[in-house]
């Protein structure tokens, strides 16, 4: 098994340490029953994401996007990159004013609303999405196979097929005809 080679390592901006803090304060604060909370969150918010940030590893390879996140639960995903199918960015009004993106990775197959994985703060956050569509891009690319010209003689054997296949739809085509004819003269 060939080792897959390491392309590009994201890195974290430091400020979405804040923007997931602020968010966190807009919600208490809107939700009015939050504000008391407020005092509680603002010094175990600035723990918790400084500790959620350093925890955060994404690494594009040669053949898989890998990510890992998390404190208390761990998450890691490996998603290859030919099942990868479109790399959102999204950035809100907050986080413009950080220079902040969210990039998220949707997949074929995925189940359920929203994307696979979502990464906010990366730094170059369109210059790492277009690394990984390019690599995804070469990695899914294949030679292409010959094709039949049109010139060329089928085998007996597929020719004769074909003429059966051909007659069966002549015989179906005349049916439905006849049908269509016979239910036409009973109204």
């Amino acid at each position: 098994m060939s080792e897959e080679q390491i392309i590009r390592k994201a890195t974290f901006n430091p400020k979405v340490c804040n923007y997931w803090l602020l968010s966190g304060i807009i919600v208490l604060t809107v939700t009015v029953v939050g504000i008391p909370f407020l005092l509680l969150w603002v010094p175990l918010g600035l723990i918790f994401t400084r500790r959620y940030l350093a925890k955060m590893e994404c690494e594009l390879t040669s053949k898989a996007l890998k990510v890992k996140k998390g404190i208390l639960v761990r998450v890691e995903k490996t998603i290859p990159l030919e099942k990868i199918t479109d790399m959102g960015m999204i950035q809100g009004p907050i986080m413009r004013q950080w220079d902040l993106h969210t990039l998220t990775v949707e997949t074929a197959g995925q189940s359920g609303p929203g994307s696979l994985v979502s990464l906010t703060g990366i730094v170059g956050a369109t210059e790492f999405r277009e690394a990984v569509l390019a690599q995804r891009d070469a990695s899914v690319a294949t030679p292409v196979e010959p094709t039949r010209s049109s010139g060329e003689v089928l085998d007996s054997s597929t020719n004769d097929l074909l003429v059966e296949i051909r007659d069966s739809l002549l015989r179906l085509e005349q049916a439905l005809g006849d049908g269509a004819s016979n239910q036409g003269t009973k109204k």
